[in-house]
């Protein structure tokens, strides 16, 4: 197996310096023509002109291996970097128990796909479980905690009856990653709780938004520090989600997690769930992003796609930014596609009848 290996990364080398041999034979040619050559010692201009031709070409070759194996090596990492995006952040299904749901992210950091914004949808039991989050900072440095949060979520979402008990479970699950972390980056602080100011481990938190929207339409909600969503039907209005709870990692979660009953989506309109990217950006007149008013826009036309409407609303904000974003932005749209079914009226065989009247 060892030998194995060897070899293969011998030859993944080997692949590597490919466009490098042929330049470099050429230039070795060159240079002994030019050393060991009588001809070449010859004093004149078209000898001259000869000498800096060939050495030219072999720059030029050396220059272009180089930056073709550059190229390679980025559509690599950039593969990578796209498959962890799938497994990490995935996109959502595009329909869940008869809602319609989609999302998308824009990040921060140059070259990055992935930030410190995370979300998830699921269908349990008990009825279509949403979360949405924002990591303090932005960029590579806070994947472990998105990690840590959205792996919780995901198991429990499924096993937790309450909202109550899927948050808990996700600030368990961010605890252990901060003492983690803690004792990888500081020995000294492995005996200490993660929200100690020693570390700078201990100042991360997350603010998190968890939604529950049942078979009926109603939307009960649990919210750690997150923005609100907006419900957009006719028109776009904000949708309160109750007192916020701490985010995550920074103070113990209350005894007392009672989900909140927000807001009752019926059949054909929308939730847009946002981190504070979205409403915090500004341009280079320091003017806020009109997130509001863009939904507004959209809401007059006729019913979007939540797809649709994410692209929308991403397309306003770099226009507003010129793509220059000061934070991670995570947008999450779901709508409710279930048909209401009206009453239907009893068949005339199935009719109750008054009794008749008795003889006596």
């Amino acid at each position: 197996m060892i030998r194995t290996r060897s070899l293969l990364s011998a030859a993944s080398r080997l692949r590597r310096l490919g466009p490098l041999v042929l330049p470099t034979l050429w230039g070795g040619v060159a240079v002994t023509w030019k050393l060991g050559c009588p001809m070449a010692q010859q004093p004149g201009l078209a000898m001259r002109i000869a000498t800096s031709v060939v050495f030219f070409t072999v720059g030029t070759g050396l220059i272009l291996g180089i930056r073709r194996g550059l190229s390679r090596e980025l559509e690599r990492m950039t593969a990578i970097a796209q498959a962890t995006q799938r497994v990490l952040l995935r996109p959502p299904p595009a329909r869940l128990d008869g809602l319609a749901v989609a999302a998308g992210q824009l990040s921060a950091s140059r070259g990055a796909t992935v930030g410190g914004d995370l979300y998830e949808a699921v269908a349990t039991p008990y009825g279509v479980r949403v979360v949405i989050g924002d990591v303090q900072g932005h960029g590579l440095a806070a994947l472990g905690a998105v990690v840590a949060v959205l792996g919780s979520f995901r198991e429990a979402a499924h096993d937790e009856p309450e909202l109550g008990g899927v948050l808990r479970r996700l600030d368990r699950a961010l605890g252990r990653h901060l003492r983690e972390r803690a004792r990888d980056e500081h020995p000294a602080c492995a005996g200490r709780e993660p929200r100690e100011p020693e570390h700078p481990a201990a100042e991360e938190f997350v603010t998190v938004l968890l939604l529950e929207i049942r078979a009926d339409g109603e939307v009960y909600a649990l919210n750690c520090g997150h923005p609100g969503p907006y419900r957009i039907a006719r028109a776009v209005e904000p949708v309160s989600v109750g007192d916020p709870l701490p985010p995550l990692g920074a103070f113990p979660l209350p005894a007392d997690l009672t989900s909140y009953h927000c807001t009752r989506l019926l059949p054909g309109e929308s939730l847009f769930l946002h981190t504070d990217g979205a409403e915090d950006a500004r341009d280079g007149a320091g003017r806020f992003f009109g997130l509001e008013a863009v939904l507004a826009e959209a809401a007059r036309d006729a019913p979007l796609p939540p797809a649709v409407l994410v692209r929308r609303v991403h397309t306003a904000l770099l226009r507003h930014t010129r793509g220059r974003l000061g934070d991670d932005v995570a947008l999450l749209v779901v709508r409710n596609d279930r048909t209401r079914v009206p009453a239907q009226p009893a068949e005339p065989g199935l009719r109750r009848t008054r009794p008749a009247p008795s003889p006596h």
